[in-house]
C-alpha cells in the first residue's frame, strides 16, 4: 500500500525540479544585462575534449554591459572566439591579445517583446510540469484508496497537494515577473 506522504513528497520533488529548470532556462535568456551564465551552453575544444568556457578561462562581468574572458592558456584565444561566434549568442567578441570582451548590446523594443514571449513560453512549460506532477500524485492517491488507504487520508492528501501546487505556481509567476521586469527595463 502506498503512503500518502511519500506520494506527496515525490510530487513536491517533481514540482521543485520544474521551478529549478525554469530558473535555469530564464538565466540563459539574454535580457540586455551581462551575465556569465549566458556562456554556459558554449563548449570549446580543450586538448581533445569539449568543455565549458569557464573551465579554460576566467569569466567575469566588469560592468553591466560586458563580459570579460581571460583564457589561462594563450592558445585558447582563437578557439574561444570561434566558439562564441559560432554559438547562438549572436554577439561578436573583441580580442585585445589579453582579454576577450563580449559587449552586450541594448535590446530593441521588438527584441524585448520577443524575449518576454519566450519567457512566458518557458513559464507555461514549467506550470504544465507542476500540474502534471499534481495530477499524477492524485491518480496515485486514488489507486492507493483501492489498495486500502482510508478515503479521508486521500482527501487530506489532495488538499495538501493543491496547497503545494499553488505555492509552486506562485513561485513560477514571481520568477516570470522578475525576468519580465528585467527585460522591459531600458
Amino acid at each position: 500500500m502506498a503512503d500518502s506522504k511519500a506520494i506527496i513528497s515525490e510530487a513536491e520533488d517533481k514540482m521543485n525540479m520544474a521551478v529549478m529548470y525554469l530558473d535555469e532556462a530564464l538565466a540563459h535568456i539574454r535580457a540586455g544585462k551581462a551575465d556569465v551564465r549566458l556562456l554556459d551552453g558554449i563548449r570549446v575544444d580543450s586538448y581533445g575534449s569539449m568543455v565549458p568556457i569557464n573551465n579554460v578561462a576566467a569569466v567575469t562581468t566588469p560592468d553591466a554591459r560586458s563580459i570579460a574572458i581571460k583564457p589561462w592558456d594563450k592558445n585558447m584565444f582563437r578557439v574561444i572566439e570561434k566558439a562564441i561566434i559560432d554559438s547562438e549568442l549572436g554577439i561578436m567578441p573583441e580580442n585585445n591579445g589579453e582579454i576577450i570582451r563580449i559587449g552586450i548590446p541594448p535590446l530593441t523594443e521588438e527584441r524585448r517583446k520577443q524575449l518576454a514571449k519566450q519567457c512566458k513560453g518557458e513559464g507555461e512549460t514549467a506550470k504544465v510540469s507542476v500540474r502534471n506532477a499534481r495530477r499524477d500524485a492524485i491518480d496515485s492517491l486514488k489507486k492507493a484508496v483501492k489498495d486500502g488507504m482510508p478515503e479521508d487520508e486521500q482527501k487530506n492528501g489532495e488538499t495538501k497537494l493543491q496547497k503545494i501546487h499553488d505555492k509552486f505556481i506562485k513561485q513560477i509567476d514571481e520568477l516570470l515577473a522578475a525576468k519580465d521586469k528585467e527585460i522591459m527595463t531600458v
